[in-house]
């Protein structure tokens, strides 16, 4: 029923003249999703959120992922998924190049992680594999550790070159740990996962996630979990061989640095880029140049915007939404912030 509310509006007003039917920064309601391997540290950040004790694992911050919509928490357009509005603003909401390539697709999925225990180990496939496949797309992350305990690690890629028939044996001998590169992370450390890259999330790290909109994951090892009722999660080997890339990286860490009220880059690919703002005093953004949307996803403090006499506030962990056609914006910091910036 709402949306044909916002198409009657459509039909009766003029966006760009009404002030008060225009587009605007946007907040969203999170999904939580429990997880086998999941914790309580979501629970904490989104105590409001979580209506029953479980062991959520990701918090879906920002998605149009088919039946795992997020929904507007703010503003009249309150209550309205983000499929929906990418459908009825397109240029408007995400830019005219994102949806001509994209269409009613939002691109991008923003989520947080919590392992409580180690994930699988897995491998995501490329557009060109996802798309023989008969998927939308395949699927390059990157990740921002936000909290790490003590020792934590996670696995990016080889630490050596292999082929898939050494790959296979040595996933038959339970051996496959020896050839994976360890990482042991801190806060602030950024990995960039493309598609291909075989890995796995350690227990005790916290991260933000921002990927290609696809939930298509190929599972290749599960360290001989079982669920609750002691059944072992499916696996994908077959499915993996033709993604994974053999190929050892001389360093899978990204590094970056960031220098105060300013944004600095992290990340540029053809599926977003990512830029870091560390900032304790108002930041002027103006994004006249930039035909795409741009999301802000709070890692530290909190920050916020005024926009039609409106006070929209971000706290650490949640994401907010800059549509195309908005393309001045002052951020305040509350009284510090850290937040990733994100566009196509």
């Amino acid at each position: 029923m709402q949306k044909y509310i916002i198409f009657s509006y459509l039909c009766t007003l003029n966006f760009n003249k009404c002030s008060m039917n225009r587009l605007y920064p946007m907040k969203f309601h999170p999904l939580l999703k429990e997880r086998l391997w999941g914790g309580d540290k979501l629970q904490q950040i989104f105590k409001h959120k979580a209506k029953k004790q479980a062991r959520f694992g990701e918090a879906w911050l920002l998605s149009g992922v088919e039946d795992s919509e997020t929904v507007v928490s703010n503003g009249w357009l309150a209550d309205n998924d983000l499929s929906e509005l990418t459908e009825i603003f397109m240029g408007d909401l995400v830019g005219d190049k994102v949806y001509d390539t994209f269409k009613n697709q939002f691109p991008l999925l923003f989520k947080l992680i919590d392992a409580h225990e180690d994930l699988s180990i897995q491998v995501h496939p490329d557009d060109a594999l996802a798309q023989k496949r008969g998927l939308k797309n395949g699927k390059t992350e990157m990740w921002y550790i936000m909290q790490a305990e003590k020792e934590a690690q996670l696995i990016s890629g080889f630490n050596k070159t292999i082929n898939k028939e050494s790959f296979e044996k040595l996933l038959t001998q339970n051996r496959l740990e020896t050839v994976l590169n360890y990482e042991k992370v801190a806060t602030g450390d950024v990995f960039f996962m493309p598609a291909g890259r075989i890995h796995s999330i350690g227990k005790g790290i916290l991260l933000a996630e921002i990927q290609q909109s696809s939930d298509t994951t190929y599972r290749i090892y599960d360290w001989n979990r079982t669920d609750d009722n002691g059944n072992p999660r499916p696996l994908h080997v077959a499915e993996s061989l033709d993604a994974i890339d053999f190929q050892v990286q001389p360093d899978y860490k990204t590094h970056y640095s960031t220098e105060e009220d300013k944004t600095a880059p992290i990340i540029q690919s053809p599926c977003f880029t990512t830029n870091i703002l560390h900032a304790h005093t108002p930041v002027r953004k103006n994004f006249s140049e930039l035909d795409s949307f741009v999301v802000y996803l709070c890692v530290e403090g909190s920050f916020s915007v005024r926009y039609d006499d409106e006070i929209t506030t971000v706290f650490a962990g949640e994401v907010l939404l800059i549509p195309n056609v908005l393309t001045e914006l002052i951020i305040v910091p509350t009284p510090m912030v850290k937040a990733l910036e994100i566009f196509i």
